[in-house]
């Protein structure tokens, strides 16, 4: 096994007047990570949440979309593909059982990427690939995550 790296959050919820019933309770928190600004988080607005503050299903698409792009550009940078932009509008799906548990079953990331040159195309659509086996998020998920890329050239 190679190296162990850990992480910490710390999540703060409170109510004035507390979880006395199903309607009566905040959903609104903050996650903390020391020495960086607070993320105000809350449950989806489907589940009574706000609507302006992340919800952690979001968080959750958010992480593995990131982490697939850093992958990608550091395969990109140690390939010499030259990658100019990157937008990924990913998309997941999250079944809601009728008890009310749920889970994703399904992620997919449309990354498009801009490059410098022609001949780096087959290249940085190939990498996508090396990138989804490499990324940490993506092999902790016990569903597929889907790629979709587009590669553009810096002239389009």
């Amino acid at each position: 096994m190679g190296k162990t790296h850990h992480y910490q959050t710390t999540i703060r919820w409170q109510s004035g007047e507390g979880t006395r019933n199903y309607q009566a309770y905040q959903r609104d928190f903050s996650i903390a990570v020391t020495g960086k600004p607070d993320l105000p988080g809350s449950s989806d607005p489907s589940f009574r949440g706000d609507p302006e503050r992340y919800n952690p299903e979001e968080l959750l698409l958010s992480a593995i979309a990131s982490c697939h792009m850093l992958w990608y550009l550091h395969f990109c940078a140690v390939n010499d593909v030259v990658v100019t932009g990157y937008k990924d509008q990913a998309s997941a799906t999250m079944e809601e059982n009728a008890e009310g548990s749920g889970k994703f079953t399904e992620v997919i990331l449309y990354p498009e990427v801009r490059v410098t040159n022609p001949n780096m195309v087959d290249k940085a659509m190939q990498l996508h690939q090396q990138a989804n086996k490499y990324c940490f998020i993506a092999n902790s998920l016990n569903f597929t995550v889907t790629h979709r890329p587009k590669i553009m050239l810096n002239n389009e």
